[in-house]
């Protein structure tokens, strides 16, 4: 089966991006429950020092608006509490710390990543807690692979939306850091490249608004300045759910040797989407 295809457009390099779910960064220990009013507490160790929190108000996530706010929790530090944690039966869900299913049937989870990598070979980072709250399916992060010509460079294309409609923001610095709640940036990781042995950061870069299928994006691993091109034998794509929902992430090898019947037809449904900024 063949995934992927791409895309070159121009690559956002992120230090922040916006969200309303890190708690933390650099936990031990980390715990999770939720009462019968559907308040959250969460508990861990920074620096030797157990901190508590509760967190509510928030699910799920709001359709891209430039005047409605995206959905966001509440949250008092240093509140104590406690509930339950009922077997999670949800959706599988990747950089899993805890997940639990809820007195009233929706989800809760504790997600860790570290998210901000250094670009072009970074592989370490300050691992963010994220707290997500959702019911229902979870965002949809779709990628293909192709070639950029003339010389076959490898590039990636795809699609983050959530409950069929794109996401993306209205507001960003001029390093694609998003400003507002709906922004999101995917960040590429790159396996066995230029840069060594195992998983490496390669970019990140925002979801597109100005396309036929909002929510598009695209990449080609061409060298950057002293940078190597960052091409390897896989490639995985992660990023934070609108609103509150769970982190998600794509992953697969590397699509291998040009093939033109492949090529043909990933152009023909990457022009398809209508992406100014994303043209193979």
């Amino acid at each position: 089966m063949i995934l992927l295809i791409v895309v070159c457009g121009a690559a956002f390099l992120v230090s922040t991006a916006f969200s309303s779910t890190i708690l933390s960064r650099n936990v031990k220990r980390p715990t999770l429950t939720i009462d019968k009013k559907g308040v959250a507490h969460v508990s861990y160790y920074l620096a030797g020092r157990k901190k508590t929190l509760a967190a509510w108000g928030a699910i799920n996530a709001r359709k891209p608006s430039a005047t409605v706010p995206q959905v966001k929790f509440h949250i008092r530090y240093g509140e104590r509490g406690s509930g339950v944690c009922r077997p999670y039966d949800g959706p599988p869900l990747v950089l899993l710390v805890k997940a639990c299913k809820a007195p009233d049937g929706s989800y809760w989870a504790l997600q860790s990543w570290a998210r901000l990598s250094t670009p072009y070979g970074g592989t370490t980072g300050a691992k963010e807690l994220h707290l997500s709250h959702w019911r229902g399916p979870l965002a949809e992060l779709v990628l293909y692979q192709n070639w950029s010509p003339p010389n076959h460079v490898r590039h990636l294309f795809g699609r983050l939306t959530y409950n069929g409609v794109g996401v993306y923001g209205y507001s960003n610095t001029h390093v694609g850091n998003p400003l507002d709640g709906y922004g999101r940036n995917i960040y590429i990781d790159t396996y066995d490249s230029a840069y060594g042995k195992g998983w490496h950061r390669e970019t990140a870069f925002l979801t597109h608004r100005k396309s036929n299928t909002p929510g598009t994006f695209c990449y080609g691993f061409i060298p950057h300045g002293s940078h190597p091109s960052g091409q390897g034998t896989k490639y995985r794509a992660t990023v934070i759910g609108p609103g509150v929902t769970p982190i998600v992430r794509w992953q697969a090898d590397d699509i291998g040797a040009f093939d033109q019947a492949t090529q043909d037809q990933m152009q023909a449904l990457e022009r398809s989407w209508g992406d100014p900024k994303c043209r193979a």
